[in-house]
């Protein structure tokens, strides 16, 4: 992979990568296509990654069809489908693990102990591996984002990091390959969530601007039959509570539907209208 990179780069090509575990859909796509609309080459990796997933948590189960993401990869034009084994990624036990500091431990990383460790540490040795010139990331997982973009800062990484607005069903619900596991009851129940968020964006637009009044209205349209809410918080784009709601502030909130556990978030001044629909966006 590495040496395929250098090899691109050395005949003037600039390389867009896109980091995934697989179970590829339209929102992976659609950072494809942001990549591939700000460089000639596209590599996406397809790796679901033991280190960011507890015990108890869902890596063996996690959904895999590598046939159905080959194939979508290439109708979309990506040049290298990067598939690496977990003895490639991880010959030995890495003892040394990539940090993510307080910012790694509120909200996600309270509610996952250890997870953003292991995501900074596999994102890092990728983008060491294929050495691209931007590596291109989803709004859905804000957290994530905002981390691999203060790690690529604070560490030197080459690569600049892009970040994409979530891409969202017609009905609201963001993308996720963890959409896979909800029954029909379930899905219908899922649309709580984007409605939640779109409950507080437009009280933010009447004028409420009190963090704890937006949280309540958030609440209260995420306790519906079939919806445990974990949290639903807001804060600033360092990830810092906020007591007063503005343009830059981003709610960000996770619920289990049934036994699977979704996340999602919106920029209050972005708001939902600037994610992508999936279809006739």
């Amino acid at each position: 992979m590495r040496a395929w990179s250098r090899a691109e780069r050395g005949r003037g090509n600039r390389i867009g990568f896109v980091p995934t575990m697989g179970a590829l859909h339209e929102g992976h796509l659609r950072l494809v296509d942001r990549a591939r609309s700000r460089t000639n080459r596209v590599v996406l990796s397809a790796f679901v990654n033991p280190l960011q997933f507890a015990p108890s948590e869902d890596f063996a189960a996690y959904p895999r069809d590598l046939d159905r993401d080959r194939a979508l990869a290439k109708a979309r034009g990506v040049d290298v489908l990067f598939v690496p084994t977990t003895a490639a990624v991880y010959p030995a036990e890495p003892v040394v693990r990539v940090a993510p500091g307080p910012m790694g431990d509120v909200l996600e990383g309270a509610a996952r102990p250890g997870h953003f460790q292991g995501v900074l540490t596999v994102v890092a040795k990728l983008l060491h591996i294929v050495e691209p010139d931007i590596a291109v990331f989803g709004r859905k997982d804000f957290q994530q984002a905002t981390l691999v973009r203060r790690m690529a800062a604070d560490l030197g990484f080459a690569a600049e990091i892009d970040v994409v607005p979530t891409v969202r069903e017609l009905d609201g619900l963001a993308l996720s390959s963890r959409n896979s596991y909800l029954n029909a009851d379930e899905r219908r129940a899922a649309i709580a969530l984007s409605r939640a968020l779109r409950t507080v964006e437009q009280a933010w637009r009447g004028g409420q601007i009190a963090a704890a009044a937006l949280v309540e209205r958030g609440l209260e349209v995420l306790r519906v039959p079939g919806v445990a809410p974990e949290y639903l918080a807001l804060v600033d784009f360092d990830l810092r509570p906020v007591a007063r709601a503005d343009a830059r502030t981003i709610v960000l909130l996770a619920a289990r539907v049934g036994s699977t556990r979704l996340i999602d978030n919106v920029v209050l001044g972005d708001g939902l209208a600037r994610d992508i629909p999936v279809r006739g966006g």
